[in-house]
């Protein structure tokens, strides 16, 4: 018995340590390509949605060998199911990217993890939906510290780093991608349901299949279309291509850390994997990065902070009762 709970324990530690390293130096990278400048010519990579387009292409391999390596056939959803949810996945994510041009990286993880506030907004206002005062106290805890991060001074070594600062768009940006991410969920939500069979790998293949799809479209539709500037730009830039390469390969091995921890853990561990992940990308960016924050903004970090993992402690108190209520008397 205690061995069987030292492999937990072990396995788990694999887990943070494989979630944590792979979407950290990812935002490393990610940092990197939208902020430095390449060659002797000085040059930024200026086509930031390119990232989105490699990414899609690489977990598309990376999933369709994942499913005739791992699985065990059955009928999962079509691969026609993910065309809707395919489209916001594509906008989305490239908003989220767009926005390291306007605000940094520290900010935009601040506002990307502020995704109740949308939701529970839509929910309230379309659907009539009550929340309990600990839930809105969240809200008004994120909310309030990603108010007061943007609001504060950013430093002239953070701004001279940007390609065009401009807070108002760059949050902006950040909170559609929220808005697109929320209409994804809910669609894989949906999809899983009517095919109870499909597997998290035949999900990744089909968004990213369509992800490719309509990348391809955008970026290579018409000519002198971004594509090409973007495939000519690496060519030019070698440390460019490599740093896009790594970028991709770290979101794989993610997401096979975040497969195996829902599967083996559950979605509230994740959650709080991926949540503390976040706070240390922050940190690392701000030490490592060049991106100094303030004592205003740190304490907006905290405060974003705080509400998220009070967030996490009330999800697992209805989760501990509904473990109850499921015993036997």
């Amino acid at each position: 018995m205690e061995s069987h709970g030292l492999r937990r324990v072990l396995l788990l530690s694999v887990c943070v340590a494989g979630i944590w390293s792979a979407y950290i130096y990812q935002g490393v990278l990610q940092e990197t390509v939208s902020t430095k400048r390449f060659g002797p010519d000085k040059k930024r990579f200026e086509h930031l949605a390119f990232l989105n387009l490699a990414q899609n292409v690489f977990c598309l391999i990376w999933s369709f060998i994942m499913i005739k390596i791992w699985s065990n056939g059955g009928d999962g959803a079509p691969w026609w199911s993910y065309w809707s949810a395919g489209i916001t996945n594509t906008i989305g994510p490239a908003m989220g990217i767009e926005a390291l041009k306007y605000i940094s990286y520290p900010a935009q993880v601040l506002a990307k993890s502020s995704k109740m506030i949308p939701v529970m907004l839509m929910g309230t206002l379309v659907y009539g939906i009550r929340y309990t005062f600990p839930e809105y106290l969240c809200t008004l805890l994120v909310a309030g510290g990603v108010s007061m991060f943007a609001l504060s001074k950013t430093s002239l070594k953070t701004i001279s780093k940007l390609a065009h600062p401009n807070a108002p768009l760059g949050y902006g940006l950040c909170f559609l991608n929220l808005a697109f991410d929320g209409f994804t969920n809910a669609t894989q939500d949906s999809i899983t349901a009517r095919y109870p069979k499909t597997t998290a790998w035949n999900i990744m293949l089909g968004m990213n299949l369509w992800g490719t799809i309509y990348n391809m479209i955008f970026m290579f539709g018409w000519p002198n279309a971004s594509g090409f500037e973007a495939i000519q730009f690496c060519k030019q830039h070698p440390e460019a291509a490599w740093d896009i390469f790594l970028y991709c390969l770290c979101g794989a091995v993610g997401q096979n850390f975040i497969f195996l921890t829902i599967s083996r853990f559950g979605s509230l561990t994740n959650t709080t994997i991926t949540t503390t992940r976040k706070f240390v990308s922050i940190v690392v960016s701000s030490l490592l990065s060049g991106n100094p924050l303030s004592s205003k903004q740190w304490g907006s970090v905290v405060m974003v902070f705080s509400g998220l993992s009070y967030q996490i402690y009330l999800k697992w108190r209805k989760l501990q009762r509904m473990q109850r209520k499921k015993k036997p008397m």
